[in-house]
């Protein structure tokens, strides 16, 4: 990095992206009021809203009872009153408790209206494994959320989309639901000091290559980079496609990369079966499959509640040396 280029970015985290926009968000629009549980005084489970309640009070910075239907039913209120509510969930597992509020109502309501009532709401949540935390709070349920019509869902995998997708994600006008991956919130790295809102339409091409398509979202991108960097050394390019937003899928960037390449592996932290990773292989065989060379490849969790152990939580979910595996399969090179 040049001097210039270092004066014109900050070193941060993940976590401290993330606040930033909500610092912005509440600055900019005083519509915009962030609820759920202990992120006020607390300062939020994962330190993301530490000392935004000092910041902008009781009224935009809000404490909720322990009751996901509750608080998650209210916010779709307040966005249909007028508001830009921003409900953060606790961990990915805890949603399933609201999971009539926003499937049945913030998903329906545009549609069940004919286009009179919209819900622009945003609901965060921290997602994925390997911390430790046991079957009960180490899902990856993206997919569920992305197999929803009425819902935009995000996976923020950068310190730039950290920054910049929820600006964007409150101008739309249905409910955007932004996953944040646990194991990024401590990620560092270097912030543009312009950085801002960010296109949340398109998937990012975050390495080039001709040999083979790596594609992934969320906490396993830098999994995948790594992976890249691996096979490089050993004479195979691989380009890595970060999806960003799972629903609408960039079908466009996924398919003009595999017409490149000819070769695919999905990397996905969800289960295999009936997942997000097996929807991009359907979309990839229908729209692409005169131009593979080999079967699209899938590295996705193994098909068993997440264990608490450490090493066999760490065989359950992807890791580095399966992607340059399956990598190396789509080649013939195992």
């Amino acid at each position: 990095m040049t001097p210039t280029e270092a004066a014109a970015s900050v070193r941060t985290t993940y976590r401290e992206a993330l606040r930033m926009a909500l610092r912005e968000a509440l600055q900019r629009d005083e519509r915009v009021f962030l609820m759920g549980e202990d992120v006020a005084r607390y300062g939020g489970t994962y330190a993301v809203s530490k000392g935004l309640f000092e910041e902008f009070g009781e009224e935009r910075v809000r404490d909720t009872p322990l009751s996901e239907s509750a608080f998650v039913g209210a916010g779709i209120g307040a966005a249909i009153g007028g508001m830009r509510p921003i409900v953060e969930i606790m961990t990915v597992n805890f949603s399933l408790l609201a999971l009539d509020q926003i499937v049945n109502n913030a998903a329906t309501l545009r549609h069940m209206s004919g286009g009179q009532v919209s819900v622009p709401l945003v609901i965060r949540m921290a997602t994925g494994g390997g911390r430790q935390l046991a079957a009960q709070h180490s899902h990856s349920l993206e997919g569920w959320y992305a197999h929803v019509p009425g819902l935009r869902i995000l996976a923020p995998a950068t310190l730039e989309d950290a920054r910049g997708m929820l600006w964007t994600a409150l101008e739309d006008p249905d409910t955007v639901i932004i996953f944040e991956h646990a194991l990024l919130y401590s990620l560092e790295g270097e912030l543009p000091a312009s950085a801002g809102a960010v296109d949340i339409d398109r998937a990012a091409v975050r390495r080039s290559g001709d040999d083979v398509t790596l594609i992934t979202y969320g906490g396993t991108l830098g999994k995948a980079m790594q992976a890249a960097e691996q096979l490089a050394q050993a004479g195979i390019a691989a380009e890595v496609i970060d999806l960003r937003t799972l629903r609408p899928l960039d079908t466009a960037t996924i398919l003009a990369s595999v017409r490149k390449t000819h070769r695919a592996v999905v990397v996905d932290e969800g289960w295999k079966s009936v997942g997000l990773s097996a929807e991009i292989s359907a979309r990839i065989m229908e729209g692409a499959l005169y131009e593979l060379d080999a079967p699209v490849a899938r590295v996705c969790s193994k098909e068993v509640p997440v264990p608490y152990a450490r090493h066999m939580e760490e065989a359950a979910l992807p890791q580095v040396a399966d992607i340059v595996v399956a990598a190396h399969g789509t080649l013939h090179r195992v």
